[in-house]
């Protein structure tokens, strides 16, 4: 039943509805002294004494026995749309309760503890909560909702965004394919034109609490009057959360994402303690990638020859922070500009030192076969795992070992916890290794990691650590390559030392945040490598300018004796909210280049920037660039122009399908075989939803996608109010989940869609409903019947049928015709006959 103020009546004669608020609010009142209410009609303006059901409003809560759609909302959370049993109790014959089931209870997040201890009745279908007192329900037939009060001694632990394993939902059955695709055309002044076209997505199957994924990428290439064109299924692998152990089981082709060892291929199966299933307060970190794009630029990130991550991107500093902090081990950044230069990069991903609470182990175990990097069998087997077990409030012993072939490695540490000062770990691993040509290696490789959160000073160390690898060490890669080419290790690219730092630092009160990324690698019989990038960024005024911000970015790398220097400095000066004006200056080995550029975001949907730029031999260049946010594609459009030089123009899409039991829908993503929700909107079009600033709207079969939606954190979808048509109602206009990875999740909005208007309802033989019955439409009320039979409806649509109920059952149905009186007095007054339901 959906509910209005008394300004929402678009008729006069407002005294009709005078009985039924008189009824209603003696009801409310009553409630706080007794149980059950007898009315006293002589004081109800009511001509026909006689015709009245009081029955639904006589007990205050009290529902007819019967099943109903709700939703159920424990304390402040919101579980999913149940059917839910409302049945005389064992106790009072004449009171109602709500039968819980064993599959409700379980989804309640109690503790394991407390729900032991629950009995049933009703054949052990109905929940007995008398052994936890304090437990309320209160039905609230208005919203379709029940809720429920119980204390937190009985639930299980949770956060204002994190639910406990017993709330997850693993969603439902369904296909999808997601694809990010990149065109770009290139035409220099002198040379031939180029056209490459690149992709890459995933294609996957949901079924129960499992997940099946095929990844793809290719790429056609057409320049000169050749063509080239790769497409390759780079990896399988089907995989599901097992919530008892904390863990992820994962089949198929896999990486050793290992926390002690160098990462390898390999086809089998792993069990690893899964982070993401705990709080997010004890989770490890995100990977970030920074840096710089001179020209409008296609960033691709790669970890171990597969494409993570693929987007176009404006010429400034870019910071990609979307990526999934399951990825560990290191990433290549290759940022390809317009103009033809590249840029290439590795950023090394880390997290916290791998510490466990106390009594806790944290675990990572595979097996399978080894394999090279596009997954092709080897002949050598692989076994592997590794722990960290909480020893004491504090330390952690750190371990694990790998044997593939004639290859072994051992790993030992310890980790500390130093409160207040960060966390620090120090792990010492020792290989031995036999060659087919008798060649015999064995060596260590020492490591020390560290991080913290300092908040007192707003500095974050993200990650800090140094490693040391003997000359006669040998990696598990090292070996599979040299037994694979029966090849002698030289030690010619063998790592020596490794250092890593990554740090941001706020001064607030300066009101400039600082950021610093460094990595420096030596090897034992050639030359090192390193890379380091900053950046300095602050807020201003200046006058009528408001949020006036200055970033300097640099940076460094040297490779092979080559080096390569960087800086970038930007004004940017925002007139109003949603567009500005943007100074650049960048000095690089490449040249010298100043810009200016203006930026426009014209809604929540469409942005765009234009500029141009005059490099240090005075010639310009222009550049445009257009992103569009659409329901079902993410799309950016750049071109760039300088004259005598090049051409060049860009388009990346992203997007994905989804199809269910439910229906299917075309919906944007950036992350390729991501968590997902399905909203269904009950075959109405075109309603606007929003999560997490996401917004779309429901295709014309009622159905949308909300992507990229967090894996084991409580998600909420909502419908936009303010942009929601007249002629829908919503009953429930927000819903939350929590879902695990990759799960594709289901949730229903209860709308009403139709017309309001003011009838008459007559039954047979002349005679009206009874004042207070209930006017249904799909098991929801839509109306409550005055005296004389008046009721004013909402949801009506031509030709659709209600049913009415008094004394608890339906005694007869209503059909509206095909052409709707249409009066915005609202004083209708439609004639219609209630008969008996078919």
């Amino acid at each position: 039943m959906s509910v209005h103020t008394r300004n929402s009546f678009p008729f006069q004669n407002n005294w009709r509805l005078r009985p039924l608020v008189i009824a209603l609010s003696l009801a409310f009142f009553s409630s706080a002294l007794a149980e059950e209410v007898e009315f006293n009609l002589d004081n109800m303006d009511i001509s026909d004494r006689e015709n009245i059901d009081m029955s639904q409003f006589s007990r205050a809560g009290y529902m007819m026995p019967g099943q109903y759609d709700m939703a159920i909302k424990i304390n402040d959370n919101e579980s999913p749309t149940e059917e839910v049993t409302f049945l005389p109790s064992e106790h009072d014959e004449n009171e109602t309760v709500a039968c819980l089931t064993p599959k409700m209870m379980a989804g309640f997040g109690l503790k394991k503890s407390w729900l032991d201890k629950v009995t049933y009745w009703n054949n052990e279908k109905c929940a007995r909560l008398d052994i936890m007192p304090g437990i309320i329900l209160r039905p609230d037939l208005a919203s379709s909702t029940l809720y429920m009060s119980v204390p937190q001694a009985y639930i299980e632990y949770q956060t204002a965004n994190w639910d406990p394993p017993s709330r997850w939902d693993e969603g439902i059955a369904g296909f999808i394919a997601d694809y990010n695709t990149n065109f770009n055309y290139s035409s220099p002044a002198q040379g031939s034109e180029s056209r490459e076209l690149s992709g890459n997505g995933v294609v996957g199957v949901n079924a129960g609490p499992w997940r099946m994924r095929a990844f793809w990428n290719g790429t056609h290439y057409t320049a000169n009057n050749t063509k080239t064109s790769t497409f390759n299924w780079n990896q399988y692998q089907a995989f599901r959360a097992i919530k008892p152990w904390g863990a992820k089981l994962i089949i198929g082709q896999n990486d050793l994402a290992s926390d002690v060892f160098e990462n390898a291929r390999y086809v089998g199966a792993s069990l690893i303690s899964d982070d993401s299933q705990l709080p997010p307060n004890l989770r490890g970190y995100a990977p970030e990638v920074r840096g710089v794009a001179k020209t409008n630029a296609k960033v691709t990130i790669s970890h171990a020859g597969r494409v993570l991550y693929e987007s176009q991107v404006a010429p400034c500093p870019f910071i990609i922070q979307d990526l999934s902090d399951s990825i560990t081990g290191t990433l290549d950044v290759k940022v390809e500009e317009q103009d033809g230069s590249i840029q290439t990069f590795q950023v090394e991903t880390a997290s916290v030192p791998y510490l466990s609470r106390p009594g806790q182990v944290r675990f990572k175990a595979a097996v399978g076969q080894t394999t090279d990097d596009r997954f092709h069998l080897q002949n050598e087997r692989l076994m592997a795992g590794e722990f960290s077990w909480g020893i004491s409030n504090g330390w952690s012993l750190l371990g694990g070992g790998l044997s593939s072939g004639k290859y072994h490695a051992a790993s030992l540490g310890a980790g500390r916890d130093l409160l207040s000062f960060g966390a620090l770990a120090l792990t010492a691993t020792q290989s031995y290794a036999k060659l087919p040509i008798n060649q015999t290696r064995s060596g260590g490789s020492y490591s020390l990691s560290y991080s913290k959160r300092f908040e007192n000073y707003d500095t974050q160390v993200t990650f800090a650590g140094y490693r040391f690898t003997e000359k006669s060490y040998l990696s598990l890669n090292q070996y599979l390559e040299a037994s694979r080419k029966h090849l002698v290790i030289r030690n010619n690219a063998a790592n020596k030392q490794t250092y890593t730092v990554s740090l941001n630092k706020q001064f607030r009160t300066l009101g400039v945040s600082a950021f610093l990324n460094y990595n420096y690698q030596t090897y034992w019989n050639r030359q090192a490598t390193s890379r380091w990038n900053m950046s300095f960024a602050r807020y201003f005024d200046v006058g009528n300018f408001k949020n006036v911000s200055f970033n300097l970015s640099a940076y460094r790398a040297q490779n092979s004796g080559i080096q390569d220097d960087g800086v970038f400095l930007s004004l940017n000066v925002p007139f109003g909210t949603s567009s500005g004006l943007n100074i650049n200056a960048q000095n690089s080995d490449a040249g010298q280049i100043n810009s200016l550029s203006w930026y426009n975001r014209m809604d929540e949907r469409n942005s765009y920037r234009l500029g141009a730029n005059v490099d240090r031999q005075q010639r310009s260049a222009y550049s445009g660039y257009y992103t569009h946010t659409g329901d079902n594609t993410l799309t950016n459009y750049s071109a760039s122009y300088k004259p005598g030089q090049y051409r060049s123009a860009a388009l990346s899409m992203q997007g994905g399908l989804t199809a269910t039991a439910h229906g299917a829908a075309l919906h944007r993503t950036i992350i390729p075989g991501g968590t997902r929700l399905m909203l269904d909107t009950e075959g109405i079009s075109d309603v606007p939803i929003k999560s997490s600033g996401a917004a779309t709207h429901s295709n014309k079969f009622g159905k949308a996608v909300l992507a990229d939606v967090s894996s084991y954190i409580r998600n909420q979808a909502h419908l936009d109010i303010n942009q929601l048509n007249d002629d829908i109602e919503a009953e429930s206009p927000v819903l939350q989940l929590t879902l695990t990875e990759g799960a594709i999740g289901y949730r229903r909005f209860r709308l009403i869609k139709g017309q309001k208007l003011m009838a008459v309802i007559r039954l047979s033989d002349g005679s009206y409903p009874p004042f207070g019955a209930s006017v249904l439409s799909k098991g929801r009320e839509t109306g409550i019947v005055d005296e004389m039979g008046s009721v004013w409806l909402s949801g009506v649509n031509p030709e659709m049928l209600m049913d009415v109920r008094w004394n608890g059952n339906i005694q007869c149905q209503i059909t509206f015709p095909k052409v709707l009186p249409i009066d915005e007095s609202g004083e209708t007054n439609l004639l219609l006959p209630c008969t008996e339901k078919e």
